[in-house]
């Protein structure tokens, strides 16, 4: 197939569902052209080698400063923040000049593929200039309203709490509208589909609206060979200036460690992830806490940790922090809230606990028995290796574009 991929930031290592799905589909024979963003120079580097495995890569350069005008000026609209974040005017005159072109009969694609609620404008952008003649899939990735609904009431930030109370129901009015916009639609996982789908008509059908999960790199992230795990070593990744992970970290910290440190005040701490904010980056003052901000490369934290947490108590889709510390075989520790969008085994590949006391108990218990600490890492491992696949995953998406071509699954809302 001839896929045009719209992703309104850089598919990276960082942004690793469009960066996996698209080199999966490449190495499976699909010609892809790309359409994207990048903020700076590490970003544009990562973009030059992507390019050498796609057809076409076109990318404009977007500040921050943009980003902030786009989103101050729809304060006065109705549309959330989050569409108008990553518009680049220029961007969008390409994309509909080059389809343009190709609906002169130089090519054509065989579907567009449009990532994220930030990438949507592109989307309708395209919409108005082909019409229903090449079909539009949008791949939400999460139900956003779904996160900002839990997040305007379990945010540790004041600010964050008001900003997306003003985000949630202009995104639930806009994710509603854009659910009859594009011929189909993906999420990560089935809260987020269920969400969706309670914002649209109860008579709405549901054959376009698909599940397809987050994958992990397996042949990347692997147990490091012949290495010994640290002793007593806990980590917690993840990007560390996005709210969810504030207030997780900051949860973990101040509820539930206190438990562990008063029976084994030896257990390290490794807070690992870009950009955490000032109150993160206070907590390494603590001779056990560890916060490293960016690094080069999460796999050895991941490798010779004893345990890694991810003790969400909000969030939205798969956390790509717990699939990659499965695939090096670390055990892992998190909540009910992540562990509802995987199919993976409580007891078996990983251990679930909500309430702060359960979690630390998890933990001391899990410190104290190394051979319950190989039996998960191992579990965790074969887990996502049957169900997080991403050539497996990218055979679904194929599968599904197939459909959508064929017709089988149109959105009846396009043709009403």
């Amino acid at each position: 197939m001839n896929i045009l991929f719209v992703v309104p930031y850089t598919p990276n290592l960082i942004r690793t569902r469009p960066y996996n799905l698209i080199r999966a589909l490449s190495q499976r024979g699909h010609a892809i052209t790309l359409f994207t963003l990048y903020t700076n120079e590490q970003e544009k580097a990562d973009l030059a080698q992507l390019g050498q495995e796609l057809k076409h890569v076109v990318a404009l350069p977007l500040s921050r400063w943009r980003s902030l005008w786009n989103s101050l000026g729809q304060l006065p609209g109705a549309e959330p923040l989050q569409s108008a974040y990553c518009w680049q005017p220029a961007l969008a005159q390409q994309l509909t000049d080059l389809v343009a072109y190709a609906q002169n009969g130089r090519f054509s694609f065989d579907i567009i593929h449009v990532e994220h609620l930030r990438g949507v404008r592109y989307g309708l952008a395209l919409r108005q200039a082909l019409g229903t003649a090449v079909p539009l899939v949008w791949d939400s990735v999460d139900c956003i309203s779904h996160l900002f609904r839990q997040a305007s009431q379990q945010s540790s930030s004041l600010f964050g709490r008001v900003v997306t109370r003003l985000e949630l129901p202009r995104t639930q009015a806009y994710e509603q509208q854009m659910a009859a916009q594009f011929d189909h639609l993906l999420l990560t996982s089935p809260a987020d589909r269920e969400a969706l789908l309670n914002l649209l008509p109860a008579d709405h059908a549901t054959d376009h609206i698909s599940v397809l999960p987050n994958g992990v790199d397996l042949d990347y992230f692997r147990p490091a060979a012949g290495s010994k795990r640290a002793p007593a070593t806990i980590v917690i990744s993840g990007k560390m200036s996005y709210h969810a992970n504030i207030t997780m970290v900051r949860h973990f910290v101040g509820q539930i460690m206190p438990h562990v440190w008063a029976q084994r005040p030896e257990v390290q701490l490794q807070i690992v992830g870009k950009d955490p904010d000032r109150q993160i980056q206070e907590l390494a003052s603590h001779s056990v806490i560890t916060v490293t901000g960016t690094v080069p490369d999460i796999r050895p934290y991941l490798q010779q940790a004893t345990v890694a947490v991810a003790p969400l108590t909000y969030g939205a889709g798969i956390q790509n922090k717990v699939l990659e510390a499965m695939a090096c075989a670390t055990p892992v520790v998190t909540t009910p809230t992540v562990a509802a969008a995987l199919t993976a085994v409580a007891n078996r590949d990983f251990l679930i606990a909500q309430e702060p006391a359960g979690f630390a108990q998890r933990l001391l218990g899990l410190l104290d028995n190394p051979a319950q600490q190989r039996q998960l890492g191992q579990a965790g491992r074969r887990y996502v290796e049957s169900h997080h696949n991403w050539q497996a995953i990218a055979a679904q998406l194929e599968a599904i574009y197939q459909q959508t071509i064929s017709h089988r699954y149109t959105n009846p809302l396009l043709t009403a």
